[in-house]
C-alpha cells in the first residue's frame, strides 16, 4: 500500500465527511441557501491569500523545474480565473466591494490559514505537497462526484464552482502530487507527514462546518 493510500484509508472517515458534507450535497442539489454560500465565499476569499503564500513557498522549494512549473500553473489558475469568479460571484450574491474587501478571517479561517503559512515557511517541499494533496484532493473528489452524478444546480455560481473542481481542472495536479509522495522516501518523516495530512483534513471539515452552521464569530462579535 502506498503512502497516500495508507493515509486516505486511516482518515477515510474525515475524507468522506468532507466529500459528502451537507454543504456539498445541498450545493449540488441547488438547495444550499445563497446566504451560506456567500458566507463561505467571503471566508474562502480571505483564505486564498494564505493558500497562495504556501504554494509560492512550494515553488521556491521545488526539487526540480517540472515540479516548480506544475505548481506555478496551479498558482496562476488561482490568481487569474478563480479571482475573476470571486468577483462575479460576489456581484450575484449581493456582496459589495466594501464587504468583500474588508472581510476578516473567522477563527476557523485564521487557524487554517496560519497552518498553511507556517507549513510553507517551516516545512520542506514534501510537507507542503502533503497539505496541498489534501486541500486539492478533497475538492477534486467532491467535484468529480457531483459532475459524475450530473448535478446541475440552477445557480450559475454553484455550477461554475463545481466545474472548476472537477477532473478536467484538478485531476492531473492531484495525481502528480500523489505520485510524488508515493515515490519519495518518507520513512524518516512519516509521523510528520501523517500529522500534516490529518491536520489539513480536520481543518477542511471545520471550514465547511463553519460556513454551513455559521459558527464563525469571535466571542466578542
Amino acid at each position: 500500500m502506498t503512502v497516500t493510500q495508507e493515509l486516505r484509508e486511516r482518515y477515510s472517515g474525515l475524507w468522506e465527511r468532507m466529500v459528502y458534507h451537507p454543504f456539498v450535497v445541498e450545493m449540488g442539489e441547488g438547495t444550499l441557501p445563497a446566504g451560506k454560500f456567500k458566507r463561505y465565499f467571503l471566508q474562502d476569499y480571505v483564505f486564498v491569500a494564505d493558500l497562495v503564500s504556501m504554494t509560492a513557498n512550494a515553488i521556491a522549494k521545488a526539487p526540480n523545474f517540472d515540479a516548480a512549473s506544475r505548481l506555478h500553473s496551479f498558482l496562476s489558475g488561482i490568481l487569474d480565473p478563480e479571482n475573476d469568479l470571486f468577483l462575479r460571484a460576489f456581484e450575484v450574491l449581493g456582496a459589495s466591494e466594501e464587504e468583500y474587501s474588508s472581510a476578516s478571517a473567522s477563527p476557523t479561517t485564521r487557524a487554517f490559514g496560519d497552518f498553511l503559512v507556517r507549513t510553507g515557511l517551516e516545512g520542506n517541499f514534501d510537507d507542503i505537497i502533503t497539505v496541498l494533496y489534501v486541500t486539492e484532493g478533497t475538492y477534486l473528489d467532491w467535484g468529480t462526484r457531483l459532475i459524475s452524478e450530473a448535478k446541475k444546480p440552477a445557480n450559475p455560481i454553484y455550477q461554475e464552482w463545481i466545474g472548476i473542481h472537477g477532473p478536467a481542472v484538478l485531476r492531473s495536479l492531484v495525481e502528480w502530487m500523489g505520485e510524488h509522495l508515493d515515490s519519495t522516501d518518507l520513512s524518516n518523516r512519516r509521523s510528520k507527514i501523517d500529522e500534516l495530512f490529518h491536520t489539513a483534513l480536520r481543518y477542511e471539515c471545520m471550514f465547511w462546518d463553519a460556513a454551513y452552521t455559521d459558527l464563525q464569530a469571535w466571542p466578542d462579535e
